[in-house]
């Protein structure tokens, strides 16, 4: 166990997870063998869970007809041949996206690009594509160096804005529109700008037999409620960053598929867990492992409502419960190794109103992710957080002030206590 780490890790030795990591090390082999054959190995780089805009982030219709959108992504990986995935998931009709460039941003705050780095990017050979609706589209390789943890430029242009759009509000990154086909432009005159993804989805590079990626499944504590605009504070860019400085896991990518309000049992800010659990841990690239961080908001629900009976509290808890089994369950099924997250302290929210049995249902959730027989490992984000003399609410240092989400402070000793050697081949 790595030094100093906060991390508890579970009884490991059961059957499914032996079973689970002999799967990881022949998925390790064949990729080997096809990448000898000249097949490429494509692992996530970056990912973000699509949802439906709400009203306050969905883009004007007249902002999207003939329109330019420059967005700019986080790479949790390097390399030199990149694949882009746009996604109208939650389209009610084709989308038409008549060209796609990616280039070098030439900073996090402005819609300048290196313009010598642009290139086209193609969907089996053609500039545009039409992704039907409810689907997501993956392009052709694309010859491009870019580093790890470093920032990528994705340009796109729309002729007509979609019937229903599909994106990711919460990204904490500023993202360009302006009217007419200007991809190509070195930086654009006056754009409208929004802290949100658009029709983006996912960036591959092509990896080698060492490369997979980490899922990091959440809601806002994950999604990074709390971090800065452009600074890359979420507690998975911390833990992205710490993989980098190891020569043992700087080829393992940290996927962010946070949603803000998001659930384990209900819709909230996006579907619930188990409903985009396949489209969000399953399909990305080269997953070997995926860390869950969900449950604060049901049991915030609950409190919300007021007035809630005993029964109403042991029926939710069985029902959390029973939805990370399935997630277990599911994620075995595809040789992932699956790590619980316990769910931090939230007392004193003044959005929840939680009182002593909300805390009581936390513990009691606690203690079963915490337990062995049910996650592969866990990482105690409870402890990590809690402040030492009032353990039901966060430490004052790592508030982000709303006694709900970390602040950017609290998101780095997340990551920082998380165990680097629970991540091993």
């Amino acid at each position: 166990m790595d030094e100093g780490c906060a991390v508890n890790v579970g009884d490991m030795t059961s059957m499914r997870l032996k079973m689970a990591m002999l799967l990881g090390v022949l998925t390790g082999l064949l990729v080997g063998v096809a990448q000898a054959e000249g097949h490429v190995h494509w692992v996530a780089s970056w990912t973000s869970s699509q949802q439906i805009p709400e009203a306050q982030n969905a883009l004007p219709a007249e902002e999207l007809t003939d329109a330019t959108i420059r967005q700019i992504v986080h790479l949790s990986l390097g390399g030199g041949n990149f694949r882009i995935h746009l996604s109208n998931v939650f389209g009610t009709s084709p989308l038409l996206v008549s060209s796609v460039h990616m280039t070098r941003p030439v900073s996090l705050v402005s819609s300048a690009i290196d313009a010598a780095t642009d290139r086209v990017v193609t969907f089996g050979g053609s500039s545009q594509v039409t992704i039907p609706a409810g689907a997501e589209y993956v392009s052709d390789g694309v010859q491009f160096h870019a580093d790890a943890l470093s920032s990528l430029a994705i340009t796109l242009h729309i002729d007509k804005a979609p019937a229903q759009q599909t994106g990711h509000p919460g990204s904490r990154a500023t993202s360009y529109v302006v009217h007419g086909d200007q991809v190509t432009a070195s930086v654009f005159h006056e754009p409208k700008t929004f802290d949100h993804w658009e029709i983006i989805s996912g960036v591959d590079v092509q990896g080698t037999a060492k490369s997979l990626a980490i899922i990091a499944l959440g809601d806002s504590i994950t999604d990074g409620h709390g971090a800065g605009v452009n600074a890359n504070e979420r507690w998975t860019d911390y833990l992205s960053r710490r993989l980098q400085q190891s020569k043992r896991t700087r080829e393992f990518a940290v996927l962010n598929e946070g949603i803000g309000g998001n659930h384990l049992l209900t819709d909230g800010l996006g579907p619930n867990a188990l409903a985009r659990f396949d489209r969000d841990v399953l399909a990305p690239a080269g997953v070997r492992y995926v860390l869950v961080l969900e449950g604060i908001n049901d049991l915030g629900g609950l409190a919300r409502q007021g007035g809630a009976t005993p029964e109403q509290h042991r029926d939710l808890v069985q029902a959390m419960e029973g939805a990370y089994s399935q997630i277990i369950q599911r994620a075995h099924d595809h040789g992932l190794k699956v790590i619980g997250g316990t769910i931090s302290p939230f007392l004193g929210s003044g959005y929840y109103h939680p009182d002593a049995a909300s805390e009581a249902d936390r513990q009691q959730v606690n203690a079963w992710i915490r337990a062995a027989g049910h996650f592969d490992a866990f990482v105690d984000f409870d402890k990590l957080t809690a402040d030492p003399k009032h353990q039901d609410k966060l430490a004052p240092e790592f508030d982000s002030g709303d006694h709900l989400h970390p602040s950017p402070k609290g998101y780095e000793a997340i990551a920082d206590g998380v165990c680097l050697s629970l991540f091993s081949k």
